[in-house]
């Protein structure tokens, strides 16, 4: 069941937005070589707590998952898609890494995601980023009311796939409120003009996840959370909560 959230909701989910913003910056920021995954963790948590917000990530415990998150960010470094555990892997130049935060605040959610390079980029990473970042704009842009969920889909896929990029499948959005995860999913790839009609008062997770190698696949890491490119490829994720309204789409998780 998808729940229509009042203009007031979609305000409180923005002071949430606000806070994952403010995370993922803090651990952008504190990014470089020679910084433990484990210690970026402990930057967005400090985030968490002077907000006074909670994580819907530490202890989430899906049933694909044989043991609970044990972090507060998703940290997925180079051939890593999404999941990555933030452990003692000291960063070094040139890592790709994708950064996944969410806040509860005052019973409401934040989700977002952001890629970047530590130390010094390589252009195929750069291009590889910059074509998630154009994925996502591409479905919001995508996300109006009279619009289907195919749309931001196809929207979504289209700049994936042009791109050359692979799409690990059965990956993608999904609905925010109360909950990290709630109805209706948000595939990367679709038709338009399919699946659910867009409302005022619905608010997603749009999250394009590329795969540089141009394959669509993947295998979960020892660890049970971590998915993994099957070709060794690098691998961009970016996100944004979004709120459907008359006045077009809302960014809830921007500065």
């Amino acid at each position: 069941m998808v729940e229509l959230k009042t203009d007031t909701s979609i305000e409180a989910m923005r002071e949430a937005g606000r806070v994952v913003a403010r995370a993922l910056t803090a651990v952008r920021d504190a990014a470089a070589v020679g910084v433990v995954l484990r210690d970026l963790d402990e930057v967005a948590h400090q985030v968490l707590k002077d907000a006074g917000a909670t994580s819907p990530f530490l202890h989430y415990h899906p049933a694909f998952a044989p043991v609970p998150f044990p972090a507060t960010l998703i940290t997925s470094v180079n051939d890593a898609i999404v999941h990555g555990i933030p452990d003692g892997y000291r960063l070094r130049d040139g890592d790709l890494v994708s950064a996944d935060f969410g806040a509860s605040l005052n019973g409401w959610v934040g989700d977002s995601a952001i890629s970047f390079v530590v130390g010094t980029p390589r252009p195929e990473d750069t291009l590889l980023i910059k074509t998630a970042e154009q994925a996502l704009e591409a479905g919001i842009a995508a996300a109006v009311v009279g619009n289907r969920i195919g749309d931001i889909a196809h929207a979504v896929g289209t700049v994936c796939r042009d791109g050359g990029y692979g799409i690990p499948d059965g990956f993608g959005g999904h609905g925010v409120g109360r909950s990290m995860h709630e109805d209706p999913g948000v595939p990367n790839e679709g038709r338009p003009g399919r699946g659910m009609p867009l409302r005022h008062g619905m608010v997603l997770a749009i999250e394009p996840m590329l795969i540089a190698g141009g394959k669509d696949g993947y295998h979960a890491a020892p660890d049970g959370w971590t998915l993994r490119t099957n070709d060794g490829s690098r691998a961009a994720h970016v996100e944004h909560t979004v709120a459907i309204t008359d006045a077009g789409p809302r960014i809830l998780t921007a500065l």
